[in-house]
């Protein structure tokens, strides 16, 4: 076996840090690397933190007995100090982000940023963490996540299509940008425009665009994300400031090319070959009204050149993006701090980087 890693946790859900974590251990178990979960499964040869946990004390002791610490570190939060979403949630992101916080700075070995700017972000307030760095870009199994397959776009309508996990905690903001350029698209492009937003969305908040034509898909199963992804004509990246967000790298890999603001992680993931990606026009960390008509306008463009587009979202993918990629940049971390894992990482150089 090719060294033992453990998870902290198992993370519930589908998306986002869960979707991470599923793929990412089957890759590593595929390649004979042991996977555990929870710090008591011992023995283990390296552990991997997945944003923070509550768990501080015994990973504090793991890290005493010699075991490398990996933490895969995002953004921080940050809408909540910007826009009321209540004292409990204000509360809960705080302390998420103390932890986090805590195990960059006092207990990782490793910190394996998910974007360039995550690790600018984090380094422009905090300082440079006093471990090794590195920064690696999510990934998804370019087989599945692919242009073939169920799914083809409507010929009657175009399908403008939001994919997140959420919009609850202030993160509404993007909702509401979501169903202006829906609106907007429709005018400019004078044929029928439907909003298909996947993702949970609060009863109460779709009663506010009732008028609007959209389709609340609720949030959905990974698996039925390509087929949703190939049948759309657009994704917009309603997230401000998102790390690296998986829907934008889901969505090339299917071919589906992706609009959205400069903000975050997205001028690095989205190419001009891709989609666009527009000045946001005000400050987003201050979530000021974004100029949407340069976003309407970019999608004008990316909606009247199709086959370019699409084409060139999937190549984007496979450049940047497969599994392999992802699986190999974890480790070459885990190898310089483990040579256990060595061997695995020999296994998945042999492989490529595109899968």
């Amino acid at each position: 076996m090719s060294g033992r890693l453990c998870m902290v946790s198992r993370i519930p859900g589908v998306a986002g840090p869960a979707g991470f974590q599923r793929r990412l251990a089957s890759a590593l178990q595929a390649r004979g690397v042991g996977v555990v979960y929870g710090l008591k499964s011992r023995p283990y040869d390296l552990v991997l933190v997945i944003g923070a946990t509550r768990d501080l004390a015994p990973l504090w002791r793991a890290r005493r007995r010699g075991i490398p610490i990996v933490q895969r570190l995002d953004g921080m939060n940050w809408i909540h100090r910007v826009t009321p979403t209540g004292v409990r949630h204000w509360l809960r992101a705080e302390i998420n982000n103390w932890m986090l916080r805590l195990v960059r700075d006092r207990i990782a070995s490793a910190v394996v940023y998910q974007s360039q700017f995550a690790k600018g972000w984090w380094e422009e307030r905090y300082g440079t963490a006093p471990c090794q760095a590195a920064v690696v870009y999510n990934g998804v199994p370019l087989d599945q996540y692919s242009p073939r397959g169920e799914g083809r776009p409507p010929r009657d309508l175009e399908r403008l299509l939001v994919v997140e996990g959420g919009f609850a905690g202030g993160y509404e903001v993007g909702l509401r940008s979501a169903v202006a350029l829906a609106q907007r698209l429709g005018q400019l492009r004078q044929v029928p425009v439907e909003l298909a937003v996947a993702g949970k969305v609060p009863e109460g908040m779709r009663a506010r665009w009732r008028e609007a034509k959209v389709r609340w898909l609720g949030l959905l199963p990974a698996g039925e994300i390509p087929r949703l992804d190939r049948s759309a004509h657009l994704l917009y990246a309603a997230d401000v400031n998102a790390a690296c967000p998986n829907a934008v790298i889901e969505a090339m890999a299917c071919g589906l090319p992706v609009v959205a603001f400069a903000t975050g992680a997205l001028p690095e993931l989205v190419t001009e070959e891709a989609g666009r990606v527009v000045p946001y026009g005000g400050d987003p960390w201050r979530l000021d009204p974004p100029d949407l008509e340069a976003l309407a306008q970019a999608a004008v463009e990316v909606l009247g050149n199709q086959d370019r587009f699409r084409r060139g979202a999937r190549r984007r993918a496979e450049q940047a993006f497969g599994l392999e990629r992802m699986v190999q940049g974890y480790l070459e971390v885990f190898g310089r701090l483990a040579p256990v894992f060595q061997a695995a990482l020999k296994a998945a150089a042999g492989r490529g980087t595109h899968g």
